[in-house]
């Protein structure tokens, strides 16, 4: 009777510690509601969570930004865009650091590329004289980035000197390529792309083949 109790009480432990594992990796995330500043997700298809900003689960989901109809979570150091009443978004369980993308030149020689940074959707032009990651005031308001908290400068334009806020990306995404903290530069105006350069591509091996760019994250 005693040895039935200790395998009972064994098979009890392992039971839970094995469900306490599955909480702690979220797999996949929606977004069903938005309540001001607040967003409510369901995680792996468990009762909705209303989470503030900043808040996190205990799946370790964590809100970074809500907007009228989407929510930027963060996972693991990884940040996605989810959309209400969008499909749940399915976090891979790893990202390989070899990842490789291929960009092709256009007519006029430019690599272009579409991404994301901070989980919103951007237009990349590669960029190798430009020192940092630039975009312009509406590509960083969509990427919830509040600039003017930045570090204030001036950059000299075409049209003069302009006003620019150095600025941490939270992540910034090229085709299956992630690279978390990234240094970037907001412009006070528009710009038409978004300038992918040496803050992200200093951490990437980059190879040219007639039109073709390859890029490889190093780290």
């Amino acid at each position: 009777m005693q040895n039935l109790l200790v395998r009972s009480t064994f098979r009890l432990f392992f039971l839970l510690l094995l469900g306490g594992s599955a909480q702690a990796c979220a797999e996949e995330v929606e977004l069903v509601g938005v309540l001001g500043s607040k967003a409510v997700l369901v995680v792996n298809g468990s009762t909705p969570r209303t989470l503030s900003v900043g808040e996190r689960t205990r799946d370790g989901v964590k809100l970074l930004g809500v907007s009228v109809d989407a929510a930027v979570i963060e996972i693991d150091g990884r940040s996605r865009r989810v959309v209400l009443g969008g499909a749940p978004v399915r976090l891979a369980e790893n990202e390989s650091t070899q990842a490789e993308v291929s960009l092709y030149a256009d007519s006029q020689g430019h690599h272009l590329a579409n991404g994301t940074i901070n989980g919103a959707s951007v237009r990349f032009l590669v960029d190798t004289g430009a020192s940092l990651v630039s975009l312009g005031a509406a590509d960083a308001k969509r990427a919830g980035i509040d600039y003017r908290r930045g570090v204030l400068s001036r950059s000299q334009t075409a049209s003069g000197l302009a006003e620019v806020w150095r600025v941490r990306l939270e992540n910034v995404r090229v085709g299956d390529i992630v690279v978390q903290g990234v240094d970037g530069l907001v412009h006070e105006n528009d710009l038409p792309f978004v300038l992918l350069g040496m803050s992200f591509l200093n951490r990437m091996d980059m190879r040219r083949d007639g039109d073709r760019l390859v890029l490889r994250r190093r780290y």
